[in-house]
Parts: C-alpha cells; structure tokens; sequence
C-alpha cells in the first residue's frame, strides 16, 4: 500500500513538473510572438518615388528593407517636380526620395542605419536628411572598392541645412 502511494505521489508530481515545464515554454513561445509582433508593428514603412528604371534606386530600397523598413516604389511623371514641390531645392536632389509616415524625406543614398537614427530623434524644423548626388560608395551605389567621401545633410524647413553625418570611409555593412 505505501508503494502504490509513493508511486502515485511520484506520478503526480512528475505530472505538475511537466505541467510547469510546458507551461514556461509555452509562456516562452508567447513572449517570442509578442516579440516578433512588436518588431513588426515598429517597421517603419517608406513610399520611395523614382523612375522606373533606376537600377541604383532597387539597389537602396533593397539596402532598406534589409535593415528593417518596408517600402513601396512608385513612379510619378514629374519626379524633379514632385520633390521641389515636397521643399526639396535642387541642390539637395539625387535620383529617388522616400518619405516616412511621419512625412519626413530621406533624398537619394542615405544610409538605413542613418534614416533609423534620425525617425527615432528628429530635429526640430527638420525636413529630412539628403545625400545630394550619387556619392560613390554610399548604399546602392556600391562598385567594388571605389569609394567617395560624402556627407548626408540636415535639410531644414525654409531651405537651410546642417551636415548630419561626414561618411569618411565606406562601412562594411550600413
């Protein structure tokens, strides 16, 4: 008789242990989910106009959703138009825009890790970063080892600007 209760006490004991085991890997798996949930909900999702036949404007928005953004290319007739009147001057232009959620602009090959740094603390009276031109080197306008130096700007709402980042040499990954 005490051999049957020790072998139950010990089942069910056994028992309530699994019990606690599934129920942390359960509550494990949760946490994950919410996890990958939450990341999800904090993509930063980006319309980038371009012309459709820009190979160097796919290779950024590639760059893009590798470090994390979602985006949606579009082609719009007048692009040069379209960014002046968005409060882009000519002297900030490259070949694609992509403008945030929050409205702000990311004007030609600006690094993600830069665009990231800058939607997590945007200046005040910021209109959005740009690297005018197409600086050799910088993501999407990638040839081998051929790099130049450049830096992304600050554009400012009435047309001033700052230097927001010097790249003085091209990173391994953005």
């Amino acid at each position: 008789m005490f051999a049957l209760r020790k072998n139950f006490i010990v089942s069910a004991l056994s028992g309530l242990m699994l019990m606690g085991a599934a129920s942390h890997a359960l509550a494990a798996e949760e946490n994950a989910t919410a996890s990958v949930m939450l990341q999800a909900a904090k993509t930063e999702h980006l319309n980038v106009y371009k012309s459709p036949t820009c190979g160097c404007c796919e290779d950024w928005i590639e760059h893009a959703e590798e470090n994390g953004f979602d985006t949606k290319a579009f082609h719009p007739q007048n692009l040069t138009q379209m960014k002046l009147d968005m409060g882009i001057e000519g002297r900030f232009h490259s070949c694609h825009t992509a403008v945030s959620e929050s409205g702000y602009l990311f004007e030609g090959h600006v690094p993600a890790k830069l665009v990231k740094q800058f939607l997590a603390n945007p200046p005040t009276d910021a209109l959005g970063l740009t690297a005018p031109g197409m600086p050799m080197g910088s993501p999407g306008m990638e040839m081998g080892d051929r790099f130049q130096p450049y830096q992304v700007l600050l554009m400012k709402k009435g047309g001033d600007y700052e230097v927001y980042a010097t790249i003085n040499e091209q990173p391994s990954q953005y």
